[in-house]
């Protein structure tokens, strides 16, 4: 009777640890499954609530996330820049077995470019199409 208890206990944890490593190998890799087509949101067609969003966190470096409607807008912003020609390139937008993922990246200005001296507060605005999937920045 006794070894029976054991085998059980003994099982148990072993479908634990399968499940849990499971988890968290695909919450770090996520196997891509397609492009994801997406829309470079010019500022004027943002919805006022996000920008509102945007204008508080502006300073710092951000992400985030705004549902409407069918849509869905992800916000990525790169905080205070010390000059002005900064820009910001997609690099990806898919979606993945576990989520979707967006990668960034900031580009300073061009050498020999004339750029404001005045401080800039780059960011990216993409809307795609309205999902249940979380939102992994890279």
């Amino acid at each position: 009777m006794v070894w029976w208890k054991w085998g059980k206990a003994l099982l148990v944890m072993t479908l634990l640890v399968m499940t849990l490593g499971g988890c968290s190998i695909e919450e770090k890799s996520g196997t891509k499954i397609r492009d994801l087509d997406y829309e470079i949101v010019e500022e004027d067609a943002i919805p006022e609530e996000l920008l509102g969003m945007i204008a508080e966190k502006k300073e710092a470096d951000f992400k985030l996330t705004y549902e409407t409607g069918e849509s869905r807008y992800i916000a990525r912003g790169y905080g205070e820049q010390a000059t002005g020609g900064y820009s910001i390139r997609v690099k990806d937008c898919y979606l993945a077995s576990n989520a979707i993922l967006i990668d960034t990246e900031l580009l300073g200005p061009r050498k020999g470019e004339t750029t404001s001296p005045n401080p800039s507060y780059p960011y990216i605005v993409l809307k795609i199409e309205k999902s249940e999937q979380n939102i992994i920045f890279e």
